[in-house]
């Protein structure tokens, strides 16, 4: 009976101020769902790592109050020397749940969500009175902007829209909207110089390209990845009969025979494991040394971010094809986008 009577007691103290006293507006988040939430957005729970790092970028930092659990895992472990104040912040979930009676503890005035966050998650933060925000930076045709791996006519217009949409979005939703404007600009320019660079290469002379992840996985089409690849001058070897993020043979990779290699920075012992296993040598990227580790600015997620489209593309069209971009210095290109938008030096690899 006491247990009972102290639970009651604690969860009554856990009130959440109900959304009616305080002034409102309407927005649609990027599943489509219309939700209502304060005029003055001063306190987030953020259970996307996605959403976490467009927040840092906008300087919101102060304004979140609690974060994903596993945000170093998804994010990096390098990300909290770019934003050391979430190593304060509370965790409580992650991107498919969420622990119900810390969440309320926070007062928080929206929880930014993934898009396939699981619907009963979703309605379980509505219950307490607590507008849920779901993210996907994807412009997706009806019927596909719930899902992980979604079937896209136009991938490049759905990410590239779906971005701009969901930064601005965002921007709106945490009072930042010139923030999240500078981080669209940004974004967006650092496309031209490579297209323009690219732009005489034929489709049969693109260089055949592979992401490598642990355990076989790769990215096909319906990932920001691919058009990341394309958009850098490869071509992806498994778009054609990959969709989305799978797990592949090593008889399909040895098939493909990439000339060039990508590992994402998150995994650098797979770089290790490919450069010393017999069976990977028979591939071209191998037998000419082609095997980068992407820096960490290359986000490359399955989800467009803002440093990956911004510099991270013309990082990879580098590698891709050096002569072409002699003149561009990476490292500066890192160092200015780092102090614009985390306000501190690019220390990574380049």
């Amino acid at each position: 009976m006491k247990q009972k009577f102290w639970q009651g007691a604690l969860l009554s103290l856990l009130v959440v101020i109900p959304l009616s006293a305080e002034a409102s507006r309407q927005i649609t988040d990027q599943i489509g769902r219309q939700v209502t939430i304060p005029d003055d957005v001063n306190r987030v729970v953020v259970l996307q790592h996605q959403t976490l790092n467009l927040l840092v970028q906008m300087n919101a930092s102060d304004k979140i109050v609690g974060i994903l659990a596993n945000w170093k895992q998804q994010l990096g472990e390098g990300y909290a020397r770019l934003a050391p104040e979430l190593n304060q912040k509370a965790t409580l979930g992650d991107l498919t749940h969420v622990d119900a009676e810390k969440l309320v503890a926070l007062h928080p005035q929206v929880v930014f969500v993934t898009n396939y966050a699981p619907q009963e998650m979703i309605d379980s933060i509505s219950s307490l009175g607590i507008p849920v925000v779901a993210i996907s930076l994807r412009h997706d045709p009806a019927g596909e902007n719930a899902k992980m791996n979604p079937t896209l006519a136009d991938e490049e217009q759905a990410y590239d829209q779906g971005l701009r949409e969901g930064i601005t979005l965002i921007g709106d939703i945490i009072n930042k909207p010139k923030e999240a404007k500078a981080l669209n600009d940004a974004t967006f320019a650092g496309r031209k110089m490579v297209r323009d660079r690219l732009k005489d290469i034929p489709a049969e002379n693109r260089i055949r390209a592979y992401m490598a992840n642990p355990e076989l996985t790769t990215y096909g089409s319906g990932k920001y990845t691919g058009l990341m690849m394309a958009h850098a001058g490869a071509l992806n070897v498994a778009a054609a009969t990959v969709k989305g993020f799978k797990t592949v043979s090593m008889e399909q990779v040895i098939a493909w025979n990439p000339q060039v290699i990508f590992v994402q920075d998150r995994y650098p012992s797979v770089v290790d494991e490919i450069k010393h296993s017999p069976q990977w040598q028979v591939i071209d990227a191998l037998k000419n040394q082609r095997v980068y580790l992407m820096p960490d600015y290359a986000k490359a997620w399955g989800y467009p971010m803002p440093e990956a489209m911004g510099i991270g593309e013309l990082w990879m069209a580098k590698k891709l094809y050096p002569a072409k971009f002699q003149d561009v210095d990476m490292q500066k290109v890192a160092n200015d986008w780092y102090q614009r938008f985390y306000r501190t030096n690019y220390q990574g690899n380049n």
